[in-house]
């Protein structure tokens, strides 16, 4: 598989993008928003095999992680930053027809770019595991702790009450609320998801904040789920039982997006792409060529 990499001048830095794979037979690229902010493009290699298919598959590590990695500069850390780098790797690739993935974090951007800027040339989007509001996803994780023991639920409210996300104990509840809902790599795991990485944990701080039920940084008051009428291309939602996205979260965009499909990937957490990739992979193959078939665009 021919593999591609370089990189985009933005904003007097470098954003680091791959492309796997060439486009054949007409069909329209890939290209995937990873989430975080600030977790880099790594994971998504796990979806290099739909680059067999005839289709370029592209990621990127967004600025301020991995190889786009930038830090001592919490004023980047707000939408217009990504979005534009969006748009731009866009016109500096030639993207003029693409299908959208974003998971996480990298759905929300998906998300703000078609409700806000909406753009030309979009087939169709894959919402993977992601929120149209931060204040219900903040509710449903904080719901989630309740399933936690006593002690660990003690630990997250007493980080939240004196703002110290730095003691072992909350550090420890963390964790265990995090293995139950997003990952846990174990020998099985492939090496693209546990290769050591620059995570843009400043990026993620002042773009989100300490953890994923507490969004105080810029993108704490993000709320679209009175926009996302405005998606207009078909989407795919993605989420799995035991994931960070919890099923209300995935119904409150199905519900409300007009060409909307819903797949719950049953048992998998937070990276449904990686828990059951054989799954994905066939479900995404599906649907790109079904939608290109469709003349959606």
């Amino acid at each position: 598989m021919k593999i591609t990499e370089g990189y985009m001048p933005y904003l007097g830095y470098q954003t680091y993008y791959r492309i796997a794979g060439e486009c054949r037979d007409g069909k329209k690229p890939l290209l995937l928003l990873h989430g975080g902010p600030g977790s880099t493009h790594n994971y998504f290699e796990v979806l290099d095999a739909l680059a067999d298919t005839g289709r370029a598959v592209i990621s990127y590590d967004q600025l301020g992680c991995g190889n786009s990695y930038v830090d001592g500069h919490p004023e980047l850390w707000c939408q217009k930053t990504w979005d534009n780098e969006l748009m731009e790797l866009r016109r500096h690739l030639g993207l003029d027809q693409v299908h959208l993935l974003g998971q996480s974090w990298g759905g929300m951007l998906a998300i703000e770019y078609l409700c806000d800027y909406q753009p030309e040339g979009v087939a169709s989007v894959i919402l993977s595991s992601t929120l149209s509001s931060a204040s219900l996803w903040a509710k449903e994780q904080h719901r989630m702790i309740r399933f936690l023991s006593q002690e660990d639920q003690e630990a997250i409210a007493e980080a939240e009450r004196t703002g110290n996300f730095d003691t072992p104990e909350y550090l420890a509840a963390n964790s265990r609320f995090m293995e139950r809902h997003c990952d846990s790599p174990s020998a099985d795991t492939p090496e693209c998801v546990t290769r050591p990485k620059r995570s843009g944990k400043e990026a993620y701080l002042y773009g989100w904040g300490p953890n994923e039920y507490n969004p105080t940084g810029s993108l704490g008051s993000w709320e679209y789920t009175d926009k996302l009428e405005r998606i207009k291309c078909p989407a795919l939602i993605i989420s799995g039982t035991n994931d960070l996205c919890t099923p209300l979260i995935a119904k409150t965009m199905y519900d409300r997006i007009p060409n909307a499909r819903w797949e719950l990937f049953d048992g998998c957490r937070h990276m449904c792409f990686v828990e059951d990739n054989e799954k994905y992979i066939r479900l995404l193959t599906e649907w790109l060529d079904q939608t290109e078939k469709n003349g959606c665009v």
